[in-house]
């Protein structure tokens, strides 16, 4: 299994990104998927995560301002992230579990005030 993001990059507080993850490999295309993010010097944390069914959930720092949908037909999954704050900041791992964890490379999101 090999999961691809991208969609990083550096945007001012308020702004907006679009994450995608591309995933191949057997089973892929019908496990949960997740975002997690690592900031400097914390433990990587759960943003989001969506079933293959499209059951939603969401960390309450992220709620209201970030929304993660899933294109089955693609097999890739997306973290719209609105009204970003300096918080944010961070890189950004898509997730999948399938028998064991298996993480995209990561893609850097930097969010200057």
């Amino acid at each position: 299994v090999q999961l691809q993001a991208s969609g990083g990059g550096l945007v001012q507080a308020g702004g907006s990104l679009r994450l995608s993850c591309a995933a191949s490999g057997y089973g892929s295309s019908s496990a949960s998927k997740a975002w997690y993010r690592q900031a400097p010097g914390k433990q990587r944390e759960l943003v989001a995560s969506i079933t293959i069914g499209g059951y939603t959930r969401y960390a309450d720092s992220v709620k209201g301002r970030f929304t993660i949908s899933r294109d089955n037909s693609k097999n890739t999954v997306y973290l719209q992230m609105n009204s970003l704050k300096p918080e944010d900041t961070a890189v950004y791992y898509c997730n999948t579990n399938i028998g064991r964890d298996y993480w995209g490379q990561g893609t850097l999101v930097t969010v200057s005030s």
